[in-house]
Protein backbone atom coordinates (compact mmCIF):
# COMPACT_ATOMS: atom_id res chain seq x y z
CA UNK A 1 0.00 0.00 0.00
CA UNK A 2 2.85 2.21 0.71
CA UNK A 3 4.56 1.55 -2.86
CA UNK A 4 1.45 2.47 -4.43
CA UNK A 5 1.00 5.55 -2.61
CA UNK A 6 5.14 6.71 -3.49
CA UNK A 7 4.73 5.96 -7.19
CA UNK A 8 1.38 7.83 -7.13
CA UNK A 9 3.02 10.77 -5.92
CA UNK A 10 5.83 10.61 -8.04
CA UNK A 11 3.60 10.44 -11.09
CA UNK A 12 1.90 13.39 -9.58
CA UNK A 13 5.65 15.50 -9.11
CA UNK A 14 6.59 14.87 -12.50
CA UNK A 15 3.17 15.56 -14.59
CA UNK A 16 3.22 19.24 -12.56
CA UNK A 17 7.13 19.66 -13.66
CA UNK A 18 6.36 19.10 -17.56
CA UNK A 19 3.50 21.53 -17.39
CA UNK A 20 5.73 24.32 -15.43
CA UNK A 21 8.29 24.18 -18.06
CA UNK A 22 5.93 24.09 -21.25
CA UNK A 23 6.20 27.31 -23.01
CA UNK A 24 3.75 29.82 -23.79
CA UNK A 25 2.47 29.41 -27.30
CA UNK A 26 2.42 33.37 -29.26
CA UNK A 27 0.96 33.21 -33.00
CA UNK A 28 3.74 34.22 -35.63
CA UNK A 29 3.62 38.17 -36.46
CA UNK A 30 1.56 39.07 -39.39
CA UNK A 31 4.57 39.67 -42.24
CA UNK A 32 4.33 42.08 -45.04
CA UNK A 33 2.91 40.05 -48.12
CA UNK A 34 0.63 40.72 -51.27
CA UNK A 35 -2.71 41.54 -49.91
CA UNK A 36 -2.07 42.86 -46.78
CA UNK A 37 -2.35 46.55 -45.59
CA UNK A 38 1.13 48.12 -44.18
CA UNK A 39 1.80 51.01 -42.33
CA UNK A 40 4.72 52.40 -42.51
CA UNK A 41 6.96 55.78 -41.10
CA UNK A 42 9.34 56.86 -43.47
CA UNK A 43 11.87 59.58 -44.56
CA UNK A 44 12.74 59.96 -48.32
CA UNK A 45 16.17 61.16 -49.18
CA UNK A 46 18.18 62.53 -52.36
CA UNK A 47 21.57 63.33 -52.69
CA UNK A 48 21.95 63.41 -48.75
CA UNK A 49 18.69 66.22 -48.83
CA UNK A 50 15.41 65.48 -47.28
CA UNK A 51 12.78 65.37 -49.81
CA UNK A 52 9.53 63.64 -47.83
CA UNK A 53 8.97 62.84 -44.13
CA UNK A 54 6.22 60.66 -42.84
CA UNK A 55 6.93 60.51 -39.10
CA UNK A 56 5.46 60.40 -35.73
CA UNK A 57 8.45 62.91 -34.69
CA UNK A 58 6.48 65.20 -36.24
CA UNK A 59 2.78 64.74 -35.94
CA UNK A 60 2.38 63.03 -38.96
CA UNK A 61 -0.27 60.31 -40.05
CA UNK A 62 1.75 56.75 -41.20
CA UNK A 63 1.37 55.92 -44.78
CA UNK A 64 -1.05 53.07 -45.48
CA UNK A 65 -0.88 50.96 -48.53
CA UNK A 66 -2.14 47.59 -49.24
CA UNK A 67 0.92 45.86 -50.82
CA UNK A 68 0.66 44.29 -54.20
CA UNK A 69 -1.15 47.32 -55.65
CA UNK A 70 1.15 49.03 -57.27
CA UNK A 71 1.07 52.02 -54.84
CA UNK A 72 4.44 51.86 -54.08
CA UNK A 73 7.78 51.44 -56.18
CA UNK A 74 7.73 47.77 -57.18
CA UNK A 75 11.06 47.82 -56.14
CA UNK A 76 10.69 49.24 -52.59
CA UNK A 77 7.56 46.82 -52.54
CA UNK A 78 10.03 43.82 -53.23
CA UNK A 79 12.25 45.40 -50.12
CA UNK A 80 9.56 45.29 -47.42
CA UNK A 81 8.42 42.04 -48.67
CA UNK A 82 8.44 39.58 -45.26
CA UNK A 83 9.26 42.16 -42.70
CA UNK A 84 6.76 42.90 -39.43
CA UNK A 85 5.90 45.58 -37.47
CA UNK A 86 8.22 47.35 -35.48
CA UNK A 87 10.80 45.90 -38.71
CA UNK A 88 13.30 48.96 -39.72
CA UNK A 89 14.41 49.44 -42.97
CA UNK A 90 16.85 51.36 -45.15
CA UNK A 91 16.55 50.94 -48.86
CA UNK A 92 18.30 52.46 -51.76
CA UNK A 93 16.84 52.88 -55.22
CA UNK A 94 18.86 53.57 -58.49
CA UNK A 95 17.23 55.97 -61.10
CA UNK A 96 16.69 52.59 -63.22
CA UNK A 97 14.20 51.18 -60.40
CA UNK A 98 12.94 54.36 -59.21
CA UNK A 99 11.29 56.85 -61.34
CA UNK A 100 13.98 56.29 -64.61
CA UNK A 101 16.43 58.96 -66.06
CA UNK A 102 15.35 62.10 -66.82
CA UNK A 103 14.02 62.22 -70.50
CA UNK A 104 14.73 65.99 -72.68
CA UNK A 105 11.94 65.05 -75.10
CA UNK A 106 9.75 65.54 -72.32
CA UNK A 107 10.28 69.09 -72.00
CA UNK A 108 8.33 71.60 -73.86
CA UNK A 109 7.73 75.52 -74.99
CA UNK A 110 4.22 76.36 -74.20
CA UNK A 111 2.86 80.00 -74.44
CA UNK A 112 3.15 82.08 -71.72
CA UNK A 113 -0.79 82.89 -71.38
CA UNK A 114 -1.38 79.33 -70.78
CA UNK A 115 -0.63 79.73 -67.17
CA UNK A 116 -3.39 82.63 -67.37
CA UNK A 117 -4.42 83.70 -64.06
CA UNK A 118 -1.49 83.05 -62.47
CA UNK A 119 0.27 86.52 -61.65
CA UNK A 120 4.06 85.50 -61.49
CA UNK A 121 5.35 82.45 -63.54
CA UNK A 122 9.26 81.59 -62.33
CA UNK A 123 10.96 78.58 -62.65
CA UNK A 124 10.63 76.05 -60.00
CA UNK A 125 7.19 76.54 -59.94
CA UNK A 126 5.42 73.04 -59.69
CA UNK A 127 1.74 72.47 -61.74
CA UNK A 128 -0.60 69.39 -61.75
CA UNK A 129 -1.64 69.10 -65.18
CA UNK A 130 -4.31 66.77 -67.09
CA UNK A 131 -2.42 65.00 -70.03
CA UNK A 132 -3.10 65.26 -73.60
CA UNK A 133 -5.60 61.89 -73.09
CA UNK A 134 -7.24 63.15 -69.87
CA UNK A 135 -6.78 60.21 -68.80
CA UNK A 136 -4.06 61.27 -66.05
CA UNK A 137 -2.45 63.48 -63.82
CA UNK A 138 1.01 65.11 -64.40
CA UNK A 139 3.47 66.91 -62.64
CA UNK A 140 4.69 69.67 -64.51
CA UNK A 141 7.81 71.89 -63.69
CA UNK A 142 8.48 75.30 -65.04
CA UNK A 143 12.26 75.27 -66.03
CA UNK A 144 12.39 78.60 -67.76
CA UNK A 145 10.35 81.70 -68.39
CA UNK A 146 10.91 83.92 -71.71
CA UNK A 147 9.06 86.64 -71.17
CA UNK A 148 10.57 88.71 -74.00
CA UNK A 149 9.18 85.86 -76.42
CA UNK A 150 6.51 84.87 -74.30
CA UNK A 151 6.76 81.39 -73.73
CA UNK A 152 7.53 79.27 -71.14
CA UNK A 153 9.69 76.02 -70.77
CA UNK A 154 8.11 73.15 -68.84
CA UNK A 155 9.48 69.85 -67.61
CA UNK A 156 6.80 66.49 -67.25
CA UNK A 157 9.45 64.24 -66.10
CA UNK A 158 8.89 62.84 -62.83
CA UNK A 159 10.43 65.27 -60.75
CA UNK A 160 12.50 62.55 -58.75
CA UNK A 161 13.49 61.34 -62.17
CA UNK A 162 17.17 61.03 -62.68
CA UNK A 163 17.40 60.42 -59.13
CA UNK A 164 18.89 58.03 -56.45
CA UNK A 165 16.56 57.17 -53.65
CA UNK A 166 17.46 56.59 -50.08
CA UNK A 167 14.46 55.44 -47.52
CA UNK A 168 14.76 54.74 -44.23
CA UNK A 169 12.00 54.20 -41.74
CA UNK A 170 10.07 51.43 -40.01
CA UNK A 171 7.09 49.38 -40.08
CA UNK A 172 4.52 50.54 -38.13
CA UNK A 173 1.72 47.63 -38.60
CA UNK A 174 0.74 44.71 -41.45
CA UNK A 175 -2.97 44.20 -41.30
CA UNK A 176 -5.10 42.14 -43.03
CA UNK A 177 -8.26 44.92 -43.52
CA UNK A 178 -7.50 48.42 -43.75
CA UNK A 179 -7.90 51.35 -40.85
CA UNK A 180 -10.81 53.86 -40.85
CA UNK A 181 -8.19 56.46 -41.12
CA UNK A 182 -6.24 54.90 -44.17
CA UNK A 183 -9.10 53.80 -46.31
CA UNK A 184 -10.37 57.33 -46.73
CA UNK A 185 -12.18 58.84 -49.88
CA UNK A 186 -9.03 60.43 -52.29
CA UNK A 187 -9.87 62.54 -55.10
CA UNK A 188 -9.77 60.18 -58.15
CA UNK A 189 -8.15 62.76 -60.22
CA UNK A 190 -5.21 62.46 -57.54
CA UNK A 191 -5.50 58.78 -57.19
CA UNK A 192 -4.60 58.64 -61.24
CA UNK A 193 -0.76 60.05 -60.37
CA UNK A 194 -0.22 56.16 -59.46
CA UNK A 195 2.39 55.57 -57.38
CA UNK A 196 2.28 56.67 -53.46
CA UNK A 197 4.87 59.25 -53.39
CA UNK A 198 3.20 61.37 -56.09
CA UNK A 199 -0.01 60.66 -54.25
CA UNK A 200 1.31 62.09 -50.96
CA UNK A 201 2.90 64.98 -52.24
CA UNK A 202 -0.45 65.77 -54.60
CA UNK A 203 -2.58 65.59 -51.70
CA UNK A 204 -0.64 67.42 -49.80
CA UNK A 205 -0.66 70.10 -52.53
CA UNK A 206 -4.88 70.16 -52.31
CA UNK A 207 -4.88 70.37 -48.61
CA UNK A 208 -2.48 73.17 -48.58
CA UNK A 209 -4.69 75.25 -51.16
CA UNK A 210 -7.81 74.45 -49.55
CA UNK A 211 -6.43 75.75 -46.14
CA UNK A 212 -5.03 78.81 -47.86
CA UNK A 213 -8.16 79.61 -49.51
CA UNK A 214 -10.17 79.28 -46.07
CA UNK A 215 -7.47 81.85 -44.89
CA UNK A 216 -8.04 84.62 -47.70
CA UNK A 217 -10.75 86.24 -49.00
CA UNK A 218 -9.21 85.56 -52.49
CA UNK A 219 -8.27 82.30 -53.18
CA UNK A 220 -4.56 81.68 -55.25
CA UNK A 221 -4.78 80.40 -58.58
CA UNK A 222 -5.59 76.92 -58.59
CA UNK A 223 -2.77 74.21 -58.88
CA UNK A 224 0.36 76.39 -58.26
CA UNK A 225 2.63 75.18 -56.13
CA UNK A 226 7.04 75.61 -55.85
CA UNK A 227 9.11 72.91 -56.19
CA UNK A 228 8.76 72.00 -52.10
CA UNK A 229 5.11 71.35 -52.50
CA UNK A 230 4.36 74.88 -50.97
CA UNK A 231 1.84 77.05 -52.59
Amino acid sequence: MVGDVATHDHDHDHHDHDHESAPAHFGAPERVSVGKYVTINYTLRTNGQIRHIRSAVWGDEPLEYQHGSGRLLPALERALEGRAAGDRFEVTLPPEEAYGERDKALQQRVPAETFGGVDQIEPGMCFLAHSDDERRVENVIVTEVDEDNGYVVVDTNHPLAGMTLEFEGSIVAVRDTPTPAGHQHIDPTIASMGDGLALAAAQATVDSRRKRSDELSEPSAPGAVDENGNT
